[in-house]
């Protein structure tokens, strides 16, 4: 199978049948034209699939590390920035915080476990100063030296709380944090994920010889960020984020490109690509377009914004 991207192609005609993703203010239209025959597996086990055309039962095809398993991590950080989207419409309803460790900590289950605690004391934090609940999106980013951060996407029902730095790095515990605002993004998911995939150039460089040799022949060797680089780092299997309860799902629905075009009016198009999909022989077998229109983000009073000083970032995250 070989996936090209091509010139666009939209539909043709109004009626066409198209699925609309609502996440918060972003909408992706995707329109499939497809010349692929009913799905002839069926899957058995974990392992084991059973081929419908021939009767025969045979093995998944399992990888040892995620980034040699390109659709699993595609669909992950898919599904995280979706799941973003859908939650955070208002840049003011949200922290954004990142917790590291003083530590080389490389242990993941660890880091699950650590941020399990500090979840009950930030919650304990909030009710003792009769501050509103909150709930949370969280993202694992390894880095290059073993060493893990988490990003924490903290959402009230109204204007976030403010809170000091220097209060969540208590609770925290383990290492510096960092608190920021999203004001003026209109897509955070997309923002937010790429720190869990893309790699800093310097930081790459300096992980060791062997990803210093790696870089050497890169073509992307110059930017000031490798694409992609950071995704072999994660561990097989890993569950690159986690939520809590009160998290919306994003919308998905079917219907046609007429209605699809209503419900995206007055948002631009903020993003555009047409694949194709071809078999072994190179008979085209889908042609996808998507189509990405976002709101653009509401104007904030800076005044307000829940932000750490230049001074107290100075003095927390150094």
């Amino acid at each position: 199978m070989n996936i090209n991207r091509i010139q666009d192609i939209r539909p043709e005609f109004p009626d066409t049948p198209v699925t609309v993703k609502r996440c918060g203010n972003v909408v992706e239209v995707r329109y499939i034209a497809s010349n692929t025959p009913a799905i002839a597996i069926e899957k058995l086990t974990a392992d084991l699939y059973a081929d419908k055309r021939t009767g025969e039962v045979k093995e998944f095809q399992h990888h040892d590390s995620r980034a040699a398993d390109k659709a699993s991590v595609a669909q992950s950080l898919r599904k995280l920035r979706d799941l973003i989207n859908a939650n955070l419409e208002n840049p003011e309803t949200a922290l954004w915080v990142t917790l590291t460790y003083q530590e080389n900590m490389t242990d993941p289950a660890q880091l699950y476990e650590d941020y399990r605690r500090f979840w009950q004391r930030f919650k304990y934090y909030l009710s003792k100063r009769g501050r509103p609940p909150a709930e949370y999106i969280i993202a694992a980013e390894p880095q290059a030296r073993g060493a893990w951060h988490l990003h924490c996407l903290f959402l009230f029902f109204g204007k976030a709380p403010f809170i000091r730095n220097s209060d969540i790095a208590q609770i925290w515990g383990h290492g510096f944090t960092k608190t920021q605002n999203l004001r003026g993004i209109g897509n955070p998911g997309l923002y937010l994920t790429a720190y869990l995939g893309n790699m800093e150039l310097t930081e790459a460089v300096n992980a060791g010889a062997f990803q210093a040799k790696r870089l050497a022949g890169s073509k992307d060797k110059s930017k000031a960020i490798i694409k992609g680089a950071r995704l072999n780092l994660y561990p097989p299997g890993f569950n690159l984020y986690r939520f809590s309860r009160g998290i919306k799902r994003p919308e998905i629905w079917q219907t046609t490109e007429q209605e699809a075009q209503a419900e995206i009016t007055g948002m631009p198009l903020t993003y555009e690509k047409t694949i194709s999909i071809t078999d072994e022989g190179g008979t085209i077998r889908n042609i996808i377009n998507y189509r990405t229109y976002t709101k653009p983000p509401a104007e904030s009073d800076p005044t307000t914004t829940n932000k750490t000083t230049n001074a107290e970032t100075s003095r927390e995250t150094n």
